[in-house]
């Protein structure tokens, strides 16, 4: 009987490592994820156990070849981003992962700015606001000035998704989508690494570029297998979304952090959109996206967690709330923010958090609408002036009813559309190393695409 074919995933995040196979109209077939326990860095910093990653990435990957139920073709990596593992002449690891929020010496990221700054120009050029870690150049310029014995052993820096492909070939390689992501490394206006790479002689550690299309054709344990060389998870969940959609849009991807990304500017970043917290991922072509970031799902979990408290219910209370026109009418007539939200900034931040309302639903549309408007303004900015036709919204929020009505009514000149992406990155991935053409019909196929009509503003004023 001959073994269905399928192309494996490994999709790592910074909760669950997951693995798919995928069968070749990329229908899951199987799955299986776990959580690791993070250790701490030399520092006492808690950070990702790279090496019991390692141990588990052969242990699912050989158990799955050994049992010989599947025709392994491909296999291709998915991972965040802002993180490097560094090897050294042996191949071998030489320091932890890093943790893109392990904070940094104010006084070191001030004397970088002064070196390649100022920091605005620096700015527009790579796409990357200061952020410290998270801006994972600042990671090799730390490591070179703060550990310089440390650094002196590193021969490569691989960026994680490009580590996990290393794993099982061996080949160190960098890629556009994790050069790209916010890195601080890559300069969009000159299509290279910045001078600073240059002038800090860190090029040397970087491997060579490829495209996130290459594969590596391997015999790996009998079999002849491609591996891909692994991609940025944001860039890889836009990927389905360009391969199968005609008109311009922008991808709403929501969770923890609610991402806008816009995969149809061109140009370099402005003035403008810094005033915007915009920032620079990378499309598998090397082309800019403009994307935007807004710690969304933080603060709704937040502050839904308080709002059962508040009213004395249970915290799953608002997954039953639905949309209230009444309701919404009468707090437009006479709106202004009630909640404090320590990590979203806004000009109208009360100090403090007040609910004159014994209504539950009442205090949860609130909270929704204040929401809302910043997601909006997060949307409008990676917008701009670009032809854009289409808005569609994927993970946490894309079955919230009220989130989805009040979107809608937002932004009414665009067709709304929503898509139960649970795979997201994973498929993304997986299409990347096939590069197999998508019909029309795959989202809806695929990713239980669902149109969204604006509700009647008649009603909403009743």
């Amino acid at each position: 009987m001959e073994k269905q074919g399928v192309t494996a995933v490994f999709d790592i995040g910074r909760t669950n490592k997951k693995f798919f196979l995928f069968d070749e109209d990329y229908r899951e077939v199987h799955r299986e994820y776990v959580s690791l326990a993070e250790i701490k860095d030399e520092d006492g910093y808690p950070t990702e156990n790279i090496q019991a990653l390692q141990e588990w990435l052969r242990e699912v990957f050989h158990r799955i070849l050994d049992e010989r139920i599947f025709d392994v073709r491909a296999v291709n990596f998915s991972s965040y981003g802002a993180s490097f593992v560094h090897l050294g002449a042996d191949g071998e690891i030489v320091t932890p992962l890093y943790n893109y929020t392990k904070p940094l010496d104010p006084a070191l990221i001030e004397e970088f700015y002064a070196k390649y700054g100022p920091e605005e120009k620096f700015t527009l050029h790579t796409g990357s606001p200061n952020s410290g870690m998270l801006n994972s150049g600042m990671q090799l310029y730390w490591l070179k000035h703060r550990k310089p014995a440390i650094f002196e052993r590193i021969k490569y820096s691989l960026h994680l998704p490009q580590f996990l492909s290393y794993v099982f070939t061996g080949i160190p390689l960098s890629e556009y989508t994790s050069i790209g992501c916010h890195t601080g490394l890559w300069d969009y206006q000159k299509r290279d690494y910045h001078d600073w790479v240059y002038a800090e002689d860190i090029d040397r550690i970087l491997p060579p570029i490829v495209s996130s299309e290459t594969s590596i054709q391997l015999n790996y344990h009998g079999r002849r297998i491609a591996f891909g060389v692994g991609i940025h998870d944001s860039s890889a969940a836009l990927l389905p979304y360009l391969r199968s959609e005609q008109s311009p849009f922008v991808l709403v991807s929501t969770g923890t952090w609610s991402v806008s990304l816009n995969p149809f500017v061109s140009g370099a970043l402005t003035r403008r959109d810094l005033g915007s917290d915009c920032l620079n991922y990378m499309r598998i072509d090397g082309k800019p996206v403009r994307a935007a970031r807004l710690f969304l799902g933080q603060a709704y979990k937040e502050h839904v967690a308080k709002l059962g408290d508040h009213f004395g219910v249970s915290n799953d209370r608002h997954r039953s709330v639905r949309f209230d026109h009444g309701i919404y009418g009468e707090i437009m007539r006479d709106y202004r923010p009630w909640f404090h939200f320590e990590q979203l900034g806004r000009s109208e931040n009360p100090a403090v958090t007040t609910i004159p309302t014994d209504s539950y639903d009442y205090a949860y549309h609130h909270l929704l609408i204040e929401l809302v408007e910043l997601q909006a303004e997060n949307i409008r900015a990676v917008t701009g002036e670009s032809d854009v036709t289409t808005l569609f919204i994927d993970g946490g929020f894309s079955d919230n009813e009220v989130f989805l009505q009040l979107i809608s009514d937002r932004f009414r000149n665009l067709d709304l559309r929503t898509t139960d992406a649970s795979l997201g990155s994973a498929l993304g991935a997986a299409i990347c190393i096939t590069d197999k053409d998508l019909n029309a019909n795959f989202l809806e196929k695929n990713y239980g695409l669902k149109k969204h009509q604006p509700f009647t503003r008649k009603g909403a004023d009743a």
